[in-house]
């Protein structure tokens, strides 16, 4: 693994572990294993390197993703894949929790991926709704959109409810739950 590499790594860890004001470049030299020249001559600053690491997480995220919502099956099938799929619930979406930092909100080349990422999901997940009341699958009244929606916000507001909790069931319960009203949208 490259120094740049190794940067970028601890950066997304860190940044998921501790929000960007907690993400000092200390820490992310120390968590790396280099030196503060290595890190300035791979980025001009942290604002720099945090961007590439929140780049990277949303590639990262949009992948694991799109294998779920990608793989066979019907739409329903592959959107249950998706919202069942084994995570890390008590650490949160290394994105959605980015949503939630004002600091990252406030810049905007540091919330593009957050931004860009949740409308890629919310537009692939409407795709496949589209797709399953195309093929019957889902009824025609259900608005694809607004179902992609519901969606994302299950899953970013499970993981919510998750860590006030302090464990796994309010993620699983609000799964179970979106997975039920789509199910009732199911025409066969």
């Amino acid at each position: 693994m490259t120094t740049q590499d190794r940067l970028i790594e601890s950066t997304q860890a860190l940044l998921w572990e501790r929000g960007y004001v907690g993400t000092s470049p200390k820490a992310i030299q120390q968590h790396a294993g280099v030196g503060q020249g290595s890190m300035y001559h791979h980025f001009a600053g942290k604002p720099d390197l945090a961007a590439a690491a929140l780049r990277r997480s949303a590639e990262q995220l949009r992948g694991v993703a799109a294998a779920d919502l990608s793989a066979p099956g019907s739409a329903y099938d592959r959107i249950a894949a998706y919202l069942r799929r084994d995570r890390d619930v008590l650490r949160g979406c290394r994105i959605g929790r980015m949503a939630q930092d004002p600091d990252v909100i406030a810049d905007p080349e540091l919330r593009a991926p957050v931004e860009e990422t949740f409308d890629w999901l919310r537009a692939r997940i409407a795709e496949l709704v589209a797709e399953g009341q195309v093929a019957g699958e889902l009824a025609p009244g259900v608005d694809p959109t607004d179902t992609a929606a519901a969606v994302v916000a299950v899953v970013q507001g499970g993981y919510v409810l998750a860590r006030a909790a302090g464990r796994a069931e309010p993620f699983e319960q609000a799964v179970r739950g979106a997975l039920g009203l789509l199910a009732a949208q199911r025409t066969a």
